[in-house]
């Protein structure tokens, strides 16, 4: 685990950091063809996730943004994980940076009256596929969904948590 990893909540200010995780891994490692400005969720955060039972997390050391995790509050007690990256330099168990943001989002979605949380994923994303199962998320089929759910059309698989089980 590495030290001088701190994961907070978004502030002001934190656009350009999230910019320069997000973009490079959806474009460079993944040959997603999309730019900052096709997401503008980033470009309004508090005001797109940080409502509800919704927030946005980002990890960070010695001031750089190395990672980040969404919840966005979906209504009915469903909520969808979003923006899920990590800096290639930051994965990995020595560093458990993913598994601090999500347990930082699992524990905030335990304090909320959420039941339930959804995420989409695209089928190139298997290591992420390999992280969500092992952290308790179902794979499930498109069709179980909530209408309510924010899909993408990059997103071909789709899991489930049901805070209620776990």
């Amino acid at each position: 685990m590495s030290k001088g990893l701190d994961i907070r909540p978004f502030q002001a200010g934190d656009a350009n950091g999230i910019r320069d995780v997000i973009v490079p891994i959806q474009t460079r490692e993944f040959g997603v063809p999309i730019t900052f400005e096709d997401q503008p969720d980033l470009t309004v955060i508090a005001g797109f996730y940080q409502h509800g039972a919704g927030d946005f997390w980002v990890a960070e050391s010695d001031g750089q943004i190395i990672g980040t995790i969404s919840l966005l509050d979906i209504g009915d007690g469903a909520a969808a994980l979003r923006k899920m990256f990590v800096h290639a330099d930051w994965r990995g168990r020595e560093h458990g940076t993913a598994q601090r943001l999500l347990d930082t989002l699992m524990d905030h979605a335990r304090g909320t009256s959420l039941a339930t949380i959804y995420l989409g994923t695209t089928a190139l994303f298997i290591a992420a596929h390999r992280f969500y199962e092992k952290n308790g998320f179902e794979l499930i089929d498109e069709s179980q969904l909530p209408s309510s759910f924010p899909k993408m059309a990059v997103d071909t698989r789709f899991y489930k948590f049901d805070l209620r089980d776990k």
